[in-house]
């Protein structure tokens, strides 16, 4: 998940609150923090992921392992509850990680590539527009892809929309 374009505080904690008013008073969500951001790298494109998260097609995503390190951000952990934003910066569903793992680019399988949502569903698209994807978002930190290069993977289930 990209940092892309934040929702303003209010309108990602309005969404929150209404949210937790869908709740029992015990919930562990009340608890909880969030983040708030988009999927992606430019609002087309979190649209496009947005939309296929809110239908249950995309349980999944990845980033570059180097991502987080230039950002100084810690790894996400299962359990992270996230506001996804759509391309204009709004709001447009909650989802929860459930599963957190790191493996190299070329060791992502057909499970996973599907898990992603994305084109066709086949291991086979998965490379061609991740391939893409990490060319034009790690230029952008002095980084090349690589075949073997650190990834991020994450699943996570929908939790309100």
């Amino acid at each position: 998940m990209a940092n892309l374009s934040k929702t303003n505080n209010l309108s990602a904690e309005e969404y929150w609150n209404s949210f937790l008013a869908t709740l029992p008073s015990d919930s562990p969500y009340h608890g909880k923090t969030y983040v708030a951001e988009g999927f992606g790298d430019h609002p087309k494109l979190a649209d496009e992921l947005g939309a296929l998260i809110v239908s249950g097609i995309k349980t999944g995503t990845c980033s570059a392992l180097w991502e987080w390190q230039a950002e100084g951000n810690p790894i996400p952990e299962a359990g992270l509850t996230s506001i996804v934003l759509d391309g204009t910066g709004e709001p447009i569903c909650i989802i929860e990680t459930t599963e957190v793992t790191q493996r190299r680019f070329n060791e992502v399988n057909e499970d996973f590539a599907r898990s992603e949502g994305e084109g066709d569903l086949s291991l086979r698209y998965w490379r061609e527009a991740h391939t893409m994807f990490f060319s034009r978002v790690l230029a952008k930190l002095g980084r090349e892809f690589s075949e073997d290069m650190p990834l991020v993977c994450e699943r996570f289930q929908v939790v309100y929309k």
